[in-house]
């Protein structure tokens, strides 16, 4: 293999794919990338047997050919180039990476040692821009559990019929569902399970706004397309929870939070809280909502704040780092929070389709 690439170029795209590269791999042949010259391209693929990302980018390809090298060399070193132009070169298993003045040369193995990388035949589809596909995955994916020994419970729930497709992430304490119409090729309700490292590095990858990004599924694949760049991942198998029975019936009279300045509060509340497990107390008067906590250790807090609540007291008690999560995900001025009694859950909602349900806590003395 003989090609000239871009250095700017290279040194982004084994950027982007360096996350796929593993730390502690099962196997060492995955410490590599793989890199293919043909047909005017250079190709970039890496894999953890689980997660695989590959990457096309224009080349002048002298003599195709293929060599997978290892990926803490290769990435620093492209990094640190300053010829606006590499030559890679091959022999064997050996790669000679030639900028300028400067030439390196560093050990490889076959292609044929490498895990193959397959694309998914053409299935089930499903059309985004860039931008929706990001938002959706990012307003649901902070919300999936981070308990290993639950693997259902961090993942995100894809599920669409007709052209309303939804993602929804949940632990159990808190959830986050978000919708949109999109352009499919299938009728049907149809659903999969998608790991949250999957999401993750997606939303990683989603950087450009108005390009295509396209979703297609197997059994128990799915693989992202965008521009020159393809992932692939395994799905998630099993039974995820029948979430809609959690979910609260919207209210008509809703109290309307001013999100900024709720999130300023929370911060300050959030101070007197040792970790993530503690509640602060809403109290619901006419027109005011008050949040207090004490802690023995630290000392205790209380504010105010001006809202549209009409009615008796109201006492409820939330996780301000759950109920701040769910407000950096809304863009809106104003949030809608629907609350029926101490015990049962909050719902939030702002203008989009998205809804997030905030799980009460016990309230203290």
């Amino acid at each position: 293999m003989k090609v000239i690439v871009s250095q700017a170029e290279l040194a982004s795209l084994t950027r982007k794919i360096q996350n796929i590269v593993p730390s502690k791999p099962s196997i060492p042949t995955l410490q590599n990338f793989l890199i293919e010259a043909t047909a005017g391209e250079l190709i970039l693929s890496a894999t953890d047997l689980s997660l695989s990302i590959r990457i096309h980018m224009k080349a002048e390809v002298l003599e195709e050919g293929s060599i997978a090298l290892p990926a803490k060399k290769l990435i620093p070193l492209i990094a640190e180039l300053s010829s606006p132009l590499v030559e890679i070169n091959t022999s064997g298993t050996s790669a000679t990476i030639t900028a300028g003045s400067s030439k390196f040369k560093i050990q490889g193995i076959s292609k044929d040692e490498y895990p193959e990388i397959t694309d998914l035949p053409e299935m089930t589809k499903l059309s985004f821009t860039g931008a929706l596909l990001k938002e959706l995955l990012s307003k649901t994916v902070f919300s999936a559990g981070k308990d290993e020994t639950k693997p259902i419970l961090g993942s995100v729930f894809l599920e669409w019929s007709d052209t309303l497709t939804a993602f929804t992430g949940t632990d159990g304490k808190r959830l986050a569902k978000a919708q949109a119409q999109i352009k499919e090729t299938s009728s049907g309700l149809q659903s999969f399970i998608l790991p949250t490292k999957t999401v993750d590095e997606m939303i990683r990858l989603l950087d450009s706004k108005e390009e295509e990004a396209l979703l297609s599924f197997t059994e128990d694949k799915i693989s992202l397309r965008v521009g020159s760049l393809t992932l692939i991942s395994k799905l998630l198998s099993g039974q995820y929870p029948n979430v809609s029975q959690i979910i609260p019936e919207p209210k008509t009279a809703s109290i309307s939070l001013h999100r900024e300045e709720l999130m300023t509060l929370l911060r300050q509340m959030a101070l007197f809280t040792t970790d993530q497990g503690e509640a602060i107390r809403f109290t619901f008067t006419e027109g005011n909502l008050n949040l207090s906590t004490a802690h023995g250790g630290i000392g205790e807090g209380t504010v105010n704040m001006p809202v549209n609540y009409q009615g008796e007291s109201l006492e409820i008690a939330f996780n301000p780092h759950y109920f701040l999560d769910i407000l950096r995900h809304s863009k809106d001025e104003t949030v809608l929070l629907g609350v029926e009694g101490a015990y049962n859950p909050g719902l939030i909602t702002d203008s989009s389709k998205s809804l997030f349900v905030l799980m009460p806590m016990r309230l203290g003395a």
